[in-house]
């Protein structure tokens, strides 16, 4: 009997159109591999519809607020509902960029420099104040961003005093925190990590944006960017950045999949930028790119996720690449 799968998608964040590419990708990988899909929509009859459609797993194709935040993932928890990816706890750490910083930051890495600001900051002691403070602690250039959000959405890499004002403001339309970090100057990387208790890391992303900043536009138009695998970085470097991503996708507790963005800096140095705990699963996205490189197709890795999410129970919901490779998914 085919499994029933439930891809909810679409939703209310600022990231709904990459979260119907995901989807639409998604659900033709789940049919392919000989699953029964219903697709559904985050709307107010999403309670209603899994009821309906009964599902023996859900898969979350959703980006940004609502979704990727721990909000859905509390909600399919209360109906008893088995899901691909990271549960509560994780999904809103990651979700809250300067939280996870304070993690990672514990457990060794190296992270950007940052300050956040409140949206009633803003108002008291002011904006001014802000813009003072920052500059008083800071040299440029700089990032500026909501520290709730994804897809680069809010973001602005700032050069100077005169841009720094209307970035806070733009970041603040998005979120009620704005994160200002450091910026560091190095090649962007990225890490795929899959598993549970003994999570593997996929083959290191080197990511060349044609404007030079790996931006929305960059993320999801076909030849905006490039991914380079294996990354043109040091073999010290490469391994560095693979161990970093599986210590931050254990710090944070994720499960199944997690995406973990690095810069290299010239010296080697490997800066986390943060998590991504449901990554993008279209034609341009970095985590199905990865996989291929490893030797997984993108409806196998889909495939691989349900079984995760279907066997959750399970005392070691590792990761076997390897023996994925010689073996295969069968239902």
């Amino acid at each position: 009997m085919k499994k029933r799968v439930a891809l909810i998608y679409g939703g209310k964040s600022a990231e709904r159109e990459v979260s119907l590419l995901t989807g639409r990708q998604v659900t033709r990988a789940l049919v392919e591999k000989g699953f029964s899909v219903t697709a559904l929509d985050l709307d107010d009859n999403l309670v209603t519809s899994l009821k309906e459609a009964r599902p023996d797993v859900v898969f979350i194709a959703l980006h940004g607020k609502y979704g990727e935040d721990g909000c859905l993932q509390g909600l399919l928890d209360i109906l008893d509902l088995p899901y691909v990816g990271s549960g509560v706890l994780a999904s809103a750490l990651a979700m809250n960029k300067a939280i996870s910083k304070k993690l990672f930051r514990l457990e060794g890495l190296l992270c950007p420099k940052d300050i956040l600001v409140s949206r009633y900051a803003l108002k008291q002691p002011g904006l001014q104040t802000i813009i003072e403070q920052i500059t008083k602690n800071f040299t440029y250039p700089l990032v500026v961003k909501p520290n709730k959000q994804g897809s680069t959405i809010g973001l602005t890499v700032v050069r100077s005093l005169q841009d720094l004002e209307n970035a806070v403001i733009e970041a603040s339309k998005y979120d009620d925190e704005v994160l200002v970090e450091e910026y560091i100057s190095g090649t962007e990387i990225t890490v795929g990590v899959l598993g549970d208790t003994e999570p593997q890391a996929l083959p290191v992303i080197e990511i060349r944006s044609v404007t030079g900043l790996y931006d929305y536009e960059a993320k999801y138009t076909p030849g905006m960017s490039e991914h380079i695998i294996p990354a043109e970085i040091s073999k010290h470097a490469y391994k560095a950045a693979q161990d970093a991503a599986i210590k931050a996708h254990r710090a944070l507790g994720c499960r199944h999949i997690s995406r973990s963005d690095f810069i290299v800096t010239p010296e080697d140095e490997v800066y986390i930028l943060e998590v991504n705990t449901i990554p993008g699963m279209t034609q341009t996205s970095l985590v199905p790119d990865a996989a291929k490189a490893a030797g997984i197709e993108f409806s196998d890795l889909i495939a691989l996720l349900v079984e995760f999410a279907l066997d959750n129970q399970s005392p070691n919901s590792s990761c076997p690449i390897s023996t994925y490779q010689k073996t295969g998914i069968t239902h």
